[in-house]
């Protein structure tokens, strides 16, 4: 019973890139009509657009 419990933070997203977490406010994201990913830098975006154009 005295289980601790860990908080979760609302306010951060995970990187899709490197999963790094980072504030909801300064991530990068890309939307779409079905779902947003977001990235925590121009790098992480130019990776994961590289990747998809592959």
């Amino acid at each position: 019973m005295n289980e601790k419990m860990k908080p979760i933070d609302p306010d951060t997203v995970s990187c899709e890139v490197c999963l790094k977490e980072i504030p909801l406010s300064e991530a990068k994201s890309a939307e779409a009509s079905d779902y947003v990913l977001h990235y925590c830098s121009l790098d992480c975006y130019d990776k994961w657009k590289m990747q998809r154009s592959q």
